[in-house]
């Protein structure tokens, strides 16, 4: 459930594409988005990486709906990219912390591990924020908001299988 719920404005953009276009897209994305924060308002506590999707989803997808044009929207998913990798890797050069631990609550790794996995993430992010630009600039914008979906929702999830597998001998042991 939560997965569809971190997932919701995505997929109903890229539906809200299919059926309409970019534009349209994006504003079932801005008010998805809304929706999602309201939602985990009232379920929990909304996560500071919601609050940061909301703020770029609406300066980028505003801009992209006032100006009509759809580059501001293809800079969303990289700005939103770049900004992880920028607090990831600044919280572990200039704090010495590791910002994935919280996230991963039930694993206790030695400093030196935490320090490979974030930097594996930071090079994640940052590739896949080139990897965005590269598409949306070189392909059109179907295969762009294909890759957006659908590639890098395969591409996190492999990255999320290769991280529990190289922590694998840190698990916590079920009895």
């Amino acid at each position: 459930m939560q997965f569809l719920a971190d997932y919701f404005p995505l997929l109903l953009f890229f539906v809200a594409f299919k059926l309409w276009d970019i534009y349209a897209a994006t504003a079932v994305a801005i008010v998805a988005s809304v929706i999602q924060i309201v939602y985990f308002h009232w379920r929990s506590k909304v996560q500071v990486v919601h609050w940061l999707s909301l703020a770029i989803i609406v300066v980028f997808g505003g801009a992209t709906l006032l100006l009509h044009d759809e580059t501001f929207i293809k800079w969303k998913p990289t700005v939103l990219y770049w900004l992880f990798a920028s607090i990831l890797g600044g919280g572990r050069l200039f704090f010495r912390r590791n910002l994935l631990a919280p996230l991963m609550k039930d694993l206790a790794l030695p400093d030196v591990i935490w320090a490979r996995v974030t930097w594996v993430w930071v090079a994640f992010f940052l590739g896949m924020g080139c990897a965005n630009l590269y598409i949306a600039w070189n392909y059109s914008t179907a295969i762009w908001v294909n890759f957006k979906v659908w590639g890098a929702m395969v591409m996190f999830l492999l990255l999320g299988i290769g991280t529990v597998l190289s922590v694998a001998r840190y698990l916590p042991e079920r009895s």
